[in-house]
């Protein structure tokens, strides 16, 4: 299983929110946000931050670094490794199946990402066989396109998802997340959202809508 920073809630947990970071981060690099998220102050959601394997990351010159799946293209559409990007799918679904024996109901989950991770969350989330709570895509964008309609899981049609992007993003561009976003709605899926002028990264309007969409689907 992988290695993980877990935050606990003041409350006994009845919620969790399962976190992955970016390429070349670590877990610890959205644990600051959860003070930030303005839940009340008695909250039941733990924070799980997985840290990403390290791998050699074919776009960066082989260089190892914390990777959910290797790179190896410029191409944008063509960048994300299938084979890494279904092994992170299982060491997340992992994740699931620890919170679901610790108490927590799958409908409780919810899967939250940045970039890569966000690549994680949306690949794991819209094919897991259990309800979950929600996903949060942040500056991110969907893989495996080919195989959504196919994979899906009927559980999670209407599940909801949080989509947020920068518009002035040199790493993702915006162009992309919009076209994985209209992907979804072909298949369905409902989208809530949210662009902020910013690059790669996250700003407070953006947090702020974080904490809101999880007190709306976790009903805190």
């Amino acid at each position: 299983m992988l290695d993980c920073i877990t935050l606990n809630p003041p409350a006994t947990a009845t919620a969790c929110v399962l976190w992955m970071h970016g390429l070349g981060a670590d877990g610890n690099d959205f644990v600051p946000v959860v003070p930030e998220l303005g839940l009340p102050r008695d909250h039941s959601v733990r924070f799980v931050f997985p840290n990403a394997p390290s791998m050699p990351v074919t776009i960066n010159g082989g260089y190892v670094m914390p990777a959910w799946y290797d790179i190896a293209s410029a191409e944008i559409d063509k960048r994300a490794d299938e084979a890494g990007v279904r092994k992170s799918q299982s060491a997340i679904t992992e994740l699931i199946a620890d919170q679901r024996a610790k108490g927590i109901a799958s409908e409780r989950i919810v899967l939250a990402g940045f970039s890569q991770g966000g690549v994680i969350a949306l690949q794991t989330g819209l094919r897991h066989s259990e309800k979950l709570g929600g996903i949060m895509a942040l500056s991110t964008y969907l893989a495996c396109v080919e195989s959504v309609g196919t994979e899906a899981s009927p559980t999670n049609r209407d599940i909801p998802i949080f989509m947020a992007h920068g518009s002035m993003d040199p790493v993702i561009p915006i162009a992309l997340a919009k076209l994985s976003k209209a992907r979804l709605e072909t298949h369905g899926y409902k989208i809530e959202w949210h662009e902020y002028g910013m690059p790669h990264s996250v700003c407070a309007e953006e947090i702020e809508a974080i904490g809101a969409f999880l007190t709306r689907v976790l009903k805190l």
